[in-house]
């Protein structure tokens, strides 16, 4: 009898260990970041070519599970190859189905095409239904109020990407500061590839965003202070990107981080893959 006792739980804790191994997240295997305080995801604007199903599919194979989406993307025939401005509230619900479905998150989108109130409100309607946290945008001075009022209502900041030098009025975090201030809905999404094309120091700018910043955009440059340098694997460029993780573990952010990939745009899984892995691995010790 006791024989017969003892099979029945050898045989119940390898069916339970057997059943654990195949229900496991490939995710948990292939992205070791989960130590790390902040969030890393993908920003979808690295795989802009393709529909939006197929950028869904790229940031799950490549192990992550955050996304950023962006306004402008045509999202393929499934949405009428729609943009997310143009896409009424059963369309929404479809988007956030396939989301869900992937086994991803998208917390954050990139909003590039808001122009009026009605606008800027149609996408606060949108990412309460999707469950944002925030928007990244460049909006004009006179949008602050705006957003900041729309994000006390809808529980959704906005983080004022910082652009190049000559391309944005927001290259240098002082400009974000500004239209911070007094405006708790307002912060920042530090673009550490942008900075350093704007010959500014990325340690530097995270440094004197705390307390401010949202997320972080991670992208690698072959060349500092230069407009239009090679966007190369991250890793492979100029950047510290050991500094840039030691200072985002002083500040304890714990935030999102986003993998920006914006070269090779038709085969860079691969350097997304390479770039996080390179992250992790610098960011672990």
């Amino acid at each position: 009898m006791m024989k017969f006792c003892l099979r029945i739980v050898i045989a119940g804790f390898l069916a339970g260990t057997l059943l654990s191994c195949g229900s496991s997240d490939r995710k948990t295997q292939d992205a070791p970041q989960s130590d790390l305080p902040w969030k890393t995801g993908v920003a979808l604007y690295s795989f802009n070519k393709f529909p939006f199903p197929r950028t869904l599919q790229k940031a799950d194979s490549a192990g992550l599970e955050y996304v950023e989406g962006f306004s402008f993307h045509k999202l393929g025939s499934e949405f009428g190859d729609k943009t997310l401005l143009q896409l009424d509230e059963q369309e929404v619900e479809k988007l956030k189905t396939m989301i869900r479905d992937q086994g991803l998150s998208m917390r954050s989108i990139y909003v590039g095409d808001a122009k009026t109130p009605e606008q800027w409100t149609h996408y606060f309607e949108m990412g309460k239904k999707l469950g944002l946290e925030f928007f990244v945008s460049e909006p004009r001075a006179d949008e602050w109020d705006l957003l900041d009022s729309l994000g006390r209502v809808y529980g959704i900041k906005t983080a004022i990407h910082e652009h190049a030098r000559g391309q944005s009025y927001y290259w240098h975090p002082d400009s974000v500061l500004k239209a911070a201030e007094g405006r708790p809905f307002i912060g920042a999404c530090g673009d550490v590839g942008h900075w350093t094309r704007s010959g500014l120091d990325p340690v530097e700018c995270l440094k004197s965003l705390e307390n401010n910043l949202i997320s972080v955009h991670l992208k690698d440059v072959s060349v500092a202070g230069e407009m239009n340098p090679e966007y190369v694997v991250i890793g492979q460029g100029v950047l510290d990107f050991t500094g840039i993780a030691s200072e985002l573990k002083r500040q304890d952010f714990r935030g999102y981080v986003y993998i920006e990939q914006e070269a090779n745009w038709l085969h860079n899984l691969p350097d997304v893959k390479a770039g996080l892995e390179y992250f992790n691995e610098v960011a672990s010790k």
